[in-house]
């Protein structure tokens, strides 16, 4: 097909400087990177997206950028790109002109992708694979960018800007929370609208939780063997359009509906963090389709084999891996982030596989901010005001690097998750690596002034079993995702506490809800960031399947029905866990521990408790069979007074762990006897009563379950800043009643 464009559209050079279509209110600007095209060509559709009406070769080529301007250009114009050059896949060249593009910085997107072998850029089947070259048009089976007005007004859009100590992380999925909820309008259910209902803000808000962290939403695609085998990439994490909202949680609304979510969400004080896809796309390896980057410039966008320039550098397990060290490719994904802070109003990200991202050219991760990605985000001045999350690993080559970025950023950490699982599951000589988890994993994390906040804790997560079917199941029950159940993990530290899967045996069922109450009580009471995956607090199962990627349906979706009255419950009981980290600064410390002295005081801002009442020694840290120790905060907070340089003062607390089947009489630390320490949790007795310890008491501890008592401190105030905030007594969840 050819055009004479300009019989119908005016075209002016343009400028390179703003890539994408940039409408400026009097026309619009067209500008891809290429270093390698030979040609570009505009290609504009009708209304539906279904008959291309023009292609317009941009007349501009400025370092790499091909540009053009249409002054009669206007916001809703549908477009691709056509981009010619040579196909060589040997030379990493796999330009087909044959192929309708779609714009990596489009805005919004027309259409859904439809899978079909035109989608190739070789001719699928051919003795030669992808060294053959197919010739059919495929613009019928591809979404169009949209041009976009970007006026958009943002009053009232205020950020909340919790600080990181008082951040707790809500990971949930868009269609996942809103498609069963009763009181979210049916029309709504699966959208960005249907997320902003106010019953779901009203749930997380008297949750307690302060972010909102959702899985992908950049425009992604499903991948073909999904498919065919009538599945979905459930997930998103199959990224081709980082600009883009996905079209599928929109609902038909536009790009105003995740605005509109987020400015509701931080209305009810709730920050939004994105899940992003930084480090592949949906392209997959040599023998996937071209989409948009592949037919692009392959051979800047991605990492290719040295000296195998036909195959793709795949440290990310998804076929092919984004190329960062490129400037324009860097220069993609900086853009990509500033515009979803400064135009769609998020607060931060979590970053898939983010190793990937620090891979310096020789594809070997890069320390501290030396990588070209680091570097460019520790300078920039609008990501410095967003909360950067990573996930610290990737599957090529030194890709495990818990610990290893740099200060500003927090990370996933799933030495945390493992440890935990193990301990109440009631594995022995875990203690020492309890006790650092519970302090902030201050042996990870504890260099170039990082805090405890670099550590985001997590017992469960997206990808695994959700905490019901944690304490459920041993074996995963993946079959649904039709992988012959080979796909998931076969090392989840679960314990179905004595039957596997459902059942009607009140001993199972009662262990069970104890297990929970253990593992909810232990990630709220820990130093550092905690994280709750949706649905875990309403006891939400997905039948034992721990890798439900694809699962689009009810073993994906929350139940928010809480049939049971144990269901209910816990519900409360988390509630009540995250009222009470909110309340006292101890479990949510600035700095990390020392073990030392608070001022004069006798009393360490930790001390390691042996069942004894003494202080663990180092050869009881040591014991194979240990399962159960204590330990005491002074109350110190980690911060300090302005003008005194002392402490700032909590309430003391005494915690108590018994990973053991058998009870135990853990004596309480007589350090000063006959003050009085009063229960406020014992997940063994859901409702414990009020009940009072004297100091160097026995306490009767049940098998498997934690304790917490409480005693309000002593220490004077009278140093206090007036300007200084602190944290008075709040009498109503942990008074003592002995005034001391």
């Amino acid at each position: 097909m050819s055009v004479n464009a300009k019989t119908q559209f005016r075209v002016w050079p343009g400028r390179p400087v703003t890539l994408g279509a940039t409408w400026d209110g009097r026309g619009v600007n067209f500008a891809l990177f290429s270093d390698n095209a030979e040609r570009v060509e505009l290609c504009l559709f009708d209304s539906k997206g279904r008959k291309e009406e023009a292609r317009i070769p941009l007349p501009e080529q400025t370092d790499g950028i091909w540009h053009g301007y249409l002054p009669d250009g206007r916001p809703g114009m549908l477009y691709g790109y056509r981009v010619y050059g040579p196909y060589d896949p040997q030379r990493g060249h796999r330009f087909n002109h044959n192929k309708l593009l779609v714009d990596p910085y489009a805005k919004a997107l027309y259409g859904d992708l439809i899978h079909n072998s035109a989608n190739y850029g070789y001719r699928e089947g051919h003795p030669r694979g992808d060294l053959s070259f197919d010739r059919r048009d495929n613009a019928r089976f591809i979404p169009k960018g949209v041009v976009i007005d970007p006026s958009y007004t943002k009053d009232g859009d205020l950020r909340t800007d919790t600080p990181w100590p008082d951040t707790v992380i809500y990971e949930a999925h868009v269609k996942g929370m809103t498609m069963r909820h009763p009181d979210v309008p049916e029309e709504d259910q699966g959208t960005f609208s249907g997320l902003s209902a106010p019953a779901i803000i009203d749930h997380m808000t008297s949750l307690g939780v302060t972010t909102l962290e959702l899985l992908p939403v950049q425009a992604f695609v499903d991948e073909p063997h999904l498919v065919d085998k009538g599945l979905t990439n459930y997930w998103g994490y199959n990224t081709f359009c980082f600009f883009t909202p996905a079209p599928r949680y929109l609902g038909g609304q536009g790009i105003d509906a995740f605005r509109t979510m987020v400015r509701r969400m931080h209305d009810a004080g709730i920050e939004v963090i994105l899940d992003v896809v930084y480090n592949h796309t949906a392209e997959g390896n040599h023998m996937g389709p071209t989409l948009n980057f592949r037919g692009i410039d392959n051979a800047s966008y991605y990492r290719l084999m040295p000296g195998d320039q036909r195959h793709y550098d795949d440290v990310t397990g998804c076929g092919n891996t984004l190329n960062l060290s490129h400037p324009r490719v860097l220069q993609m994904v900086m853009d990509s982030l500033r515009y979803w802070m400064t135009e769609m109003h998020v607060d931060g990200f979590r970053f898939d596989l983010a190793v990937t991202l620090t891979r310096g050219p020789d594809g070997t991760p890069m320390s501290g901010g030396a990588s070209p990605f680091m570097s460019a985000v520790r300078q920039d001045p609008v990501l410095c005001r967003a909360k950067l999350i990573a996930e610290p690993w990737d599957l090529g080559y030194g890709g495990y690097r818990l610990g290893g970025f740099m200060p500003g950023w927090s990370e996933w950490n799933d030495r945390y998750r493992d440890t935990m699982r193990a301990f109440w599951k009631g594995e022995g000589g875990v203690i020492g690596d309890v006790a650092n988890c519970l302090s902030g994993s201050s042996q990870i994390f504890e260099h170039q002034s990082r805090r405890p906040r670099s550590s985001i804790n997590f017992i469960t997560a997206h990808d695994g079993y959700t905490l019901e079917d944690l304490v459920s199941y041993e074996t995963k029950r993946n079959q649904a995702n039709g992988e012959n159940n080979r796909d998931g993990t076969d090392n989840n530290r679960s314990w179905n506490c004595g039957a596997e899967g459902p059942t009607d045996d009140a001993d199972v069922l009662a262990l069970r809800a104890r297990q929970k109450r253990n593992l909810m009580a232990t990630l709220m009471l820990s130093q550092g960031v905690p994280m709750i995956t949706a649905g875990d607090e309403l006891g939400r199962s997905q039948g034992g399947n721990n890798n439900a990627y694809c699962q689009d349906n009810e073993i994906s979706w929350l139940d928010w029905s809480m049939e049971r009255d144990e269901d209910r419950d816990f519900l409360e009981f988390v509630r009540g866990l995250l009222r009470l980290r909110r309340r006292h600064p101890v479990f949510r410390r600035t700095r990390f521990f020392h073990g030392t002295h608070i001022g004069d005081s006798a009393v360490k801002d930790v001390t390691w408790l042996s069942p004894e009442g003494g202080e663990l020694r180092d050869e009881q840290w040591r014991l194979h069979y240990a399962r159960c120790f204590g330990f005491q905060l002074g109350g110190d907070t980690g911060e300090y007074y302005s003008r005194s340089g002392q402490s700032l003062i909590d309430d003391r607390f005494i915690v108590l762990m018994n990973a053991d089947r058998e009870p135990l009489r853990f004596k309480l630390p007589g350090v000063h006897l006959g003050r009085l320490w009063r229960v406020i949790l014992d997940t063994a007795r859901p409702e414990p009563g009020d009940h009072m310890y004297h100091a160097s008491e026995d306490y009767p501890m049940e098998g498997r379950s934690l304790v917490v008592l409480v005693r309000r401190n002593n220490l004077a105030v009278e140093d206090v800043d007036p300007g200084q905030h602190f944290l008075p007594f709040d009498p109503d969840p942990t008074s003592t009643g002995d005034g001391n």
